[in-house]
């Protein structure tokens, strides 16, 4: 991906990137995750974590990382999560507290994508009282002492994703490590993941694509009563909704990307592509293994590998609820 300037996609040319925009960046996302979807999260975490270097970070930060970032010398990695904070990310407890020339990091990060080999971290951790005005962004290396990669998670799917939980042990980081100002860092890690879920709903748009190939050749070579079974409708039919869908989904997408691209505000059609991609690589997923039946069900074929991948799209970035709330707020405002 390095060679083909994928990993600097999205970086602008002055820092070495390819300067490509966000409708490539989901062109691109797509067509790995026909392939494979773990290789895509990994390229999308990597570039979701450049882009916020690019909006929040100081002129020393952008022209220390992105060079470095857009040759694939080093991997970004993202660590928000918690075990005790997930979809609720303002209640994260690690803690952030000055110290001679910077910060001390303490605590515990879960579900950390790309955290086993990433060279620098994207970390959000508290720097001042409960709540999101309370959290601190931080491009933390790696190497530094005090960082303990304490598990790899074993996953359902999307098994060449690289996910780990990181123990921070008052890791000492300068103050110059500090990603935008102090106590708004939740907000940089929102709008990170707001452009993420772009990805994340290429990726999702790649395996239905995936679904689709693998179902209509399955289709047309398998015999069944003396004839193909796609002639059956009811294999039929489910293919022709399959890629009813993936039209839906790809333009959806192409849809957030292009506002993205165009800086209008895109969070409320970031957020409709990724529910209606990811629900409908699940579901045809799903379909896909039923269309080869016995066969689906065994790694012979790829679609069971499809069917375990596509489910952590409707959870990652954002749960299909957060989606969802995230939507009715755009259209009703808080009614609490």
């Amino acid at each position: 991906m390095s060679a083909a300037g994928l990993m600097g996609l999205t970086i602008p040319e002055t820092f070495g990137g390819s300067g490509a925009d966000y409708v490539a960046y989901a062109l691109a996302l797509e067509e790995l995750a026909r392939v494979d979807a773990g290789t895509a999260v990994t390229l999308s975490v990597h570039l979701m974590i450049a882009g916020a270097i690019l909006r929040l970070g100081s002129d020393v930060q952008k022209s220390h990382y992105l060079p470095q970032l857009a040759g694939g010398d080093v991997i970004a990695g993202f660590a928000l999560t918690e075990p005790d904070a997930g979809s609720d990310a303002a209640s994260i407890r690690s803690t952030a507290r000055r110290s001679a020339g910077g910060y001390a990091l303490r605590g515990r990060k879960q579900w950390c994508t790309n955290g086993g080999y990433a060279g620098v971290t994207m970390a959000m951790f508290r720097t001042g009282a409960p709540g999101a005005k309370g959290i601190s962004a931080f491009l933390v290396d790696n190497a530094l002492p005090g960082i303990v990669l304490e598990k790899t998670t074993e996953k359902l799917g999307i098994h060449t994703s690289n996910t780990v939980d990181l123990a921070f042990d008052d890791v000492a980081v300068p103050a110059t490590a500090l990603l935008g100002a102090e106590g708004e860092g939740l907000n940089g890690a929102l709008s990170a993941l707001t452009t993420g879920r772009i990805g994340i709903a290429a990726q999702a748009t790649g395996i239905l694509a995936a679904c689709l190939e693998a179902s209509v050749k399955f289709a047309k070579e398998r015999e069944a009563f003396g004839k193909p079974i796609a002639a059956f409708e009811g294999v039929s039919f489910k293919i022709a909704q399959m890629a009813t869908d993936l039209d839906a989904a790809r333009l959806l997408t192409w849809r957030a990307a292009a506002r993205c691209d165009r800086g209008e505000r895109f969070a409320l059609e970031a957020s409709q592509a990724k529910l209606f991609a990811s629900t409908a690589a699940r579901r045809h997923a799903a379909e896909a293994v039923q269309i080869h039946g016995g066969y689906g069900y065994t790694t012979e074929f790829p679609v069971e590998r499809y069917y375990r991948d596509a489910k952590i799209t409707e959870i990652y970035e954002g749960t299909s609820e957060i989606q969802q709330l995230i939507i009715a707020r755009a259209l009703l405002g808080r009614l609490e």
